[in-house]
């Protein structure tokens, strides 16, 4: 089934927001509807056009501030789609026809024609009614007397399709079936179970669109206070491990209704997988929350599947031959084609044989390619995983994002103040879903896979033209992306055909010869939504895969021009993580030049326009393969930098990545070669304090980092030093005392250094910065119980990264 964000990467959590800005933004990036076009120069601004300039920098501030919600697109879902579905939308059904055109659009049409300027009514949500029924009463009205499914949910009722649940909802209902929905029920009271009633078909269980550990621990393990998928983001709706929880309720309750689980919780536990929270190997979910089955992945093909058979009269234990569904088996006696995997038994006894069974999972995670697996518990007791479900084609694509979602929170929650979730991807366009980028610390790859597919045009355009009307749009498109925002088509033509590469990567760690860069698609795609009437700006914050534009040798550059002149407001965020050539192999991130190969073509576009505007990196302390030297390597980098990055994650060990896979056990499951592990919470306290060497509350774990590493070069009052010395040691005045002070004369010195360089360091051979990320946590995924993708495995805090 399918959820929430881009699907969750292992990426470490912080424990706050976007930090602030490396600089001011400038007043030019903003709309460019007064500027001179004819010979490609920049005109000069007319008084109109610096407003919008300003009006844009606004929006994007306010949007970085209220980032927490990106965490529940992802990866990868984002809102996409509504109105009537013009044919049936079931998608192993009839289709509409498929989007091939562009959606053409007037040069003439600006933002500032009448027609845009006219007053919109007061924003109003839609009425209950809009809304798939969530009580008896909403089920009489629509003359019901059962429902054939109930969809129980550890997040509040959104019915957008950045939710996976609104998805599989939306979708089950275009196919004639009557769903209800139990958002947050009290996992303490049966009684909250039955709200609906018993089922005609069955119950589906999704924890929601994020993780529900990572929605409410930090990768400390410190209990967050608030919840953007609650009402008002209060923070204890939901218990830990939901879906788990979700499912013993309903069984105990109801002893005999079929439970299929689905979203990424689900998702990223349907076989054996560690465990962060309780540091211990655990079962597959499917033996663990007494479901039948598990619809893993973003679920739109399987969750149909399953429904039709219930609905054909079949018993549930006979459902054994759906594509992106996981079942249990007590004989192998009918399963057929299929490669065995080391017993949970022999795992917990030894991990390196949980290493070797994940390598093989991950090698079959392709649609075309990947085998039927069989993990053993018992000899009479074995957890069967199908091959993943086929990726959907973008007239299904369109499909699903055409159905009639309200695209708003249930009307019930309003009095509580809302659902913060929705408000980053209300105004957010979703083109795509899935990545062929393998970050190792990403679930995207377990979860939506590395084939790349795409919406047309066309759907894009028309859910634009359908935000545009809304009363609360302001003339700001938050983001047009998926996973990673530049992706428009499969990393090469034979993925459809044969399926991704076994053991081979598109971009890592050097782009594959057979590699179809291009971003003419992504290019035609942007222009057509900024020239729609009523549109001031189309912001581009998913993350651009940076080595993937330079690998486009043909529209590479003009894409970075038409990003600097027109999608950008101030910052450019990207994710190059490390700086360690060691560390960046590890994570199958491309090397660091690469990077600063990028920053100096943003620069020079920067330059071109005119403007000045900044990249801003996402770093990552902790990393398997990060040892202090390497956290001292990035600290140094930092330092040249000339600014401060408040945005640095710690790598968070989230289930079902290469990363985590690797933290449990100590070796590369690739290669099955050692890889140093930064496990204590004082280790990792280093490592991130060393990235954070300018906060004064850092500086004795600095101190306790540079002399355990040998590294006392770094201690003093030279322009290269990181910290000044303790007083007793030869320090003088305040710059020596202990703590808050020395670190605060250190960065006095730091700012004698950054003088000119420091301003440009942002965006030019060295802005990095890097965010609180989320689930998404990672990279972004979804499935039939609530996913969409998702921004995504590990996880990513509150932010986005590619």
């Amino acid at each position: 089934m399918k959820q929430g964000n881009r699907s969750q990467g292992s990426r470490g959590a912080s424990e706050g927001h976007a930090g602030n800005r490396s600089g001011k933004p400038s007043r030019r990036s903003g709309a460019q509807d007064s500027a001179k076009r004819g010979s490609g120069r920049q005109g000069k601004r007319t008084a109109s056009g610096k407003r919008d300039s300003r009006r844009a920098s606004r929006e994007d501030k306010r949007l970085r501030e209220g980032s927490v919600a990106s965490a529940g697109r992802c990866d990868f879902e984002k809102a996409h789609g509504s109105g009537k579905p013009k044919s049936a939308p079931g998608l192993n059904k009839t289709q509409g026809s498929r989007g091939s055109g562009k959606a053409r659009a007037s040069r003439g049409d600006s933002a500032t024609t009448p027609a845009a300027n006219q007053a919109k009514p007061k924003a109003s949500l839609p009425p209950r009614s809009a809304f798939l029924p969530v009580s008896r009463s909403d089920m009489e009205e629509r003359g019901w007397d059962c429902c054939d499914f109930v969809f129980v949910c550890g997040d509040a009722y959104v019915d957008h399709p950045s939710f996976g649940m609104a998805i599989i909802t939306r979708l089950l209902e275009a196919n004639h079936y009557k769903v209800g929905v139990i958002c947050q029920p009290d996992w303490r009271d049966p009684e909250s179970i039955t709200v609906l009633g018993k089922p005609r078909l069955g119950f589906l269980v999704s924890a929601g669109n994020m993780d529900s550990m990572v929605n409410h621990y930090t990768v400390a393990k410190k209990h967050r206070s608030t919840d953007a998928f609650s009402p008002g983001g209060e923070m204890g709706l939901r218990p830990d491990r939901a879906a788990v929880v979700y499912g013993n309720l309903i069984r105990r309750t109801y002893k005999d209704v079929p439970i299929v689980l689905g979203g990424i919780e689900a998702s990223l536990r349907r076989l054996a997988h560690y465990d962060y929270w309780s540091d211990k190997l655990k079962r597959s979910i499917l033996l663990d929350s007494g479901a039948d089955l598990v619809s893993y992945g973003m679920g739109e093909h399987s969750i149909v599947e399953i429904a039709d058979a219930l609905a054909a009269g079949l018993d549930v234990s006979d459902i054994t031959f759906i594509d992106g569904t996981v079942y249990r088996a007590k004989t192998l006696e009918h399963v057929y084609d299929y490669e065995l995997l080391p017993s949970f038994d022999n795992m917990q006894k030894d991990s390196l044989e949980y290493a070797r069974s994940f390598n093989v999972q991950y090698g079959n995670s392709d649609p075309f390619t990947g085998k039927r697996l069989v993990e053993p518990y018992s000899d009479h007791e074995f957890v069967v995983q199908n091959p993943p479900s086929k990726p959907l084609t973008t007239s299904e694509m369109d499909a699903v994002y055409r159905l009639p979602y309200a695209r708003a929170y249930h009307p019930m929650y309003e009095e509580a103040g809302g659902i913060p979730a929705i408000r980053e991807v209300k105004f957010s366009l979703t083109s795509n879903r899935g990545c062929f980028g393998e970050c190792a610390f990403c679930a995207l790859t377990f979860h939506q896979g590395r084939i790349v597919q795409v919406r047309s045009h066309e759907s894009i355009v028309e859910e634009a033209k359908q935000m545009i009307a809304d009363p609360e749009f302001k003339g700001y498109i938050h983001d047009v992306g998926g996973p990673t925002a530049d992706y428009r088509q499969p990393a090469c033509d034979a993925q459809l055909r044969r399926g991704a590469c076994r053991n081979k990567h598109c971009l890592s760690p050097q782009p594959c010869r057979k590699l179809n860069a291009d971003h003419t698609d992504y290019l035609q795609l942007l222009r057509e939504l900024r020239e729609l009437p009523g549109v001031k700006k189309v912001f581009v914050r998913s993350g651009v895969r940076f080595d993937y534009v330079l690998a486009d040798r043909n529209k590479g550059e003009a894409f970075v021009r038409e990003l600097c002149e027109h999608h950008v407001s101030g910052q450019l965020r990207v994710a190059p993580e490390h700086v360690s050539n060691a560390v960046l192999g590890v994570m199958g991130k491309p090397q660091h030049q690469v990077y600063e190969k990028f920053v100096k073509l943003f620069q020079q576009a920067n330059d071109a326009c005119g403007l000045k505007q900044f990249v801003v990196p996402y770093l990552m302390s902790s990393h398997p393969g990060s040892t202090l030297d390497e956290a001292i390597e990035l600290a140094e980098y930092v330092r040249d930098m000339g600014f401060n990055p408040e945005q640095v994650q710690d790598f968070y060990p989230t289930p079902s990545t290469m990363s985590t896979a690797m933290y449990f056990t100590g070796v590369d499951p690739r290669t099955m070669e050692r890889v140093f592990v930064p496990k204590s919470p004082h280790e990792k306290a280093l490592q991130r304090a060393l990235i954070q060497y300018r906060d004064p509350k850092n500086h004795d774990l600095v101190m306790e980092a540079l002399r355990k590493a040998g590294r006392t070069d770094l201690i003093g009052f030279g322009p290269k030093c990181l910290i000044r010395p303790y007083k007793s040691e030869g320090g003088h005045g305040a710059g020596a005392k202990k703590g808050v002070a020395g670190a605060k004369n250190a960065m006095r010195g730091s700012k004698g250094r950054e003088g000119g360089a420091g301003k440009r360091a942002a965006g030019g051979a060295g802005g990095r910065g890097s965010s609180s990320g989320s689930a998404n946590a990672g990279k972004r995924g979804g499935s039939p119980s609530g996913a969409r993708g998702g921004k995504s495995g590990g996880t990513r805090e509150k932010g986005t990264r590619r």
